[in-house]
């Protein structure tokens, strides 16, 4: 598995016995939505899929429920649902918090919708292309 990393650097994912460590799939999770850019948005599924896990979407929103208190920091108000919902809004610090995030980052929402969601995907598959 590969996860780019910010500077253009490529991470090569090993086997855990290869490097003598347990593999950690939130760890993976939080270096790829470290990579969303700003005013860009993605879903839970685009991660799963490019983790290689198509069908793990839910545990990549377990993920980003814990990613709150993970260092250096994971972007989460990034993470919506695959309608552009704001689905994890809950989880974060107020109803309005995430919604509060993305507008800092000029993407607008309403009703609780990415609007221009289309416009605004950024699909690792696509984008970190080697």
């Amino acid at each position: 598995m590969q996860v780019k990393r910010k500077k253009e650097k490529i991470l090569k994912k090993e086997s855990p016995r290869a490097v003598g460590k347990q593999y950690s799939f939130f760890e993976d999770v939080y270096e790829l939505v470290r990579q969303i850019p700003k005013g860009r948005v993605t879903s839970y599924g685009a991660i799963a899929n490019y983790l290689g896990t198509k069908l793990s979407a839910r545990m990549v929103g377990w993920a980003m429920n814990g990613a709150h208190h993970v260092k250096p920091a994971v972007p989460a108000q990034r993470v919506v649902n695959r309608n552009g919902m704001l689905t994890g809004k809950a989880h974060f610090s107020t109803p309005t918090k995430m919604e509060e995030l993305l507008a800092k980052e000029k993407v607008k929402v309403k009703n609780d919708t990415v609007v221009d969601f289309e416009k605004l995907f950024w699909d690792p598959a696509k984008e970190l292309e080697i």
